[in-house]
Formats: structure tokens, C-alpha cells, sequence
């Protein structure tokens, strides 16, 4: 979609041997501030796709873009404001994954701050799954999560200084993950606010190799 930033095209020709690595943005922002991260990624995984995706809702708070408006967000009103870009998310998913041929099986998402609450709440869907793995950088649930999403990993990644989304709402929430009976596992990261540094990268690419090793490749 000419609105996202293709950060990498893979090597590998065969569409059962590549991934797809889908970024998810942060309110205020765009696809080109996960460049950086894309990069990173695409470095050591140079049979994947890595997209990053821009949403289609310019920011009602300051400048870039959102994918749900934050304009007098509370707890109670931030479960219907997603549910309401859900549809708008779930098409992104679908539309890289028949423009590069990659099933939901091969598929990652890679949310950050508002990107991952999206990301997160699109495994709480009664729908099909649209991802073998969910990476959550600094986010959240928009409420906590109702159901163990059915072959979907859910890894959540949090630095313990976040000021923004505390890491106490990713410990509760991967409490309850576990409760339900969902494969997810919390990582939190030292002196880390919220934001992204090389400890997380490294953490992304040893979660995707244990995909990668759990599929026999």
C-alpha cells in the first residue's frame, strides 16, 4: 500500500519460505519512525518481508498519525474507540499478506505503544487468526485480555521506566494470558522508558527465532 514503507523485499523466491514482519506505529507518528527497527530486523532476517505500516488516520493530538484518537481517552471509553479501528487494522494485516502471498501462519506482528494495543486486542477477536506471533513493545490491552487467542504467541516487551504505559499493565496483563491458558511470555527491560533500544531488538530476533526453529526451518 503506497502509504506504508516496504523496508525490506526477501531473497528467498518460494512464498512457504518467507515471513512476514508487519510495524505498527505509535500515535503521533508514522512508518518511518520504525525505520530504524525494521532495519535492524531486516538485517538478520533477510528471508522475511518487513512492512511498516502506516495507519490511515491522520492525529487529531499534535501531528502523524493514530490509529484511534486519544482526545479524552479513559478506560472506559478506550475499548470502543479500538474497537472501532479494528476492522481498519485487521484489512492492513490482510492486504500485505495477499500482496506478498505470506499466510497468517508466517506472519509477525510488531506493534509500539499504540501500535502494540492494536496488535494486542487484534488476538481478542472472534475471528480467524491473523498472526502466528504478536510483539508488543510498550503497550497495553485496551481492557484485559477475555481469551487465549488460538495459535497466536503473545510476547510482550516492556522497559520498567515507562512512564507512558506503566510496565505494571504488562504484567497483569501477561498474568491473565497465562490464566487463559495462552502461550505469552513479559520481558522488561532495565532503566528502558518508553521507547526502543538494542536490548529490545535482540529480544525481537530471539523470539522470531524460536519461530523460525519451531517450524522446522
Amino acid at each position: 500500500m503506497h502509504d506504508d514503507l516496504i523496508i525490506q523485499r526477501p531473497n528467498a523466491t518460494a512464498a512457504q519460505d518467507v515471513d512476514l514482519l508487519l510495524l505498527f506505529h505509535g500515535v503521533g507518528s508514522g512508518a518511518e519512525d520504525l525505520r530504524p527497527l525494521g532495519e535492524a530486523l531486516a538485517a538478520r532476517r533477510p528471508s522475511a518481508w518487513v512492512v511498516s505500516v502506516r495507519s490511515s488516520q491522520r492525529s487529531d493530538f499534535g501531528t502523524g498519525w493514530q490509529w484511534f484518537s486519544v482526545q479524552g481517552v479513559t478506560e472506559a471509553n478506550r475499548p470502543g474507540r479500538v474497537a472501532a479501528a479494528m476492522l481498519a487494522f485487521i484489512e492492513k494485516v490482510s492486504v500485505w499478506q495477499r500482496q506478498t502471498g505470506v499466510a497468517a501462519a508466517r506472519t509477525t506482528l510488531i506493534g509500539f505503544s499504540q501500535g502494540a494495543i492494536m496488535a494486542l486486542e487484534s488476538t481478542q477477536q472472534a475471528q480467524p487468526q491473523i498472526a502466528r506471533r504478536v510483539i508488543a513493545i510498550a503497550g497495553r490491552f485496551a481492557q484485559p485480555p477475555r481469551m487465549a487467542p488460538a495459535g497466536t504467541v503473545v510476547n510482550l516487551m516492556h522497559g520498567e521506566q515507562d512512564r507512558v504505559m506503566p510496565v505494571g499493565l504488562a504484567v497483569e496483563a501477561e498474568a491473565q494470558l497465562r490464566t487463559l491458558g495462552a502461550r505469552s511470555t513479559l520481558e522488561r527491560f532495565a532503566g528502558l522508558g518508553h521507547g526502543i533500544d538494542g536490548r529490545v531488538v535482540n529480544a525481537i530476533v530471539q523470539r522470531l527465532g524460536e519461530a523460525q526453529a519451531e517450524s522446522g526451518r
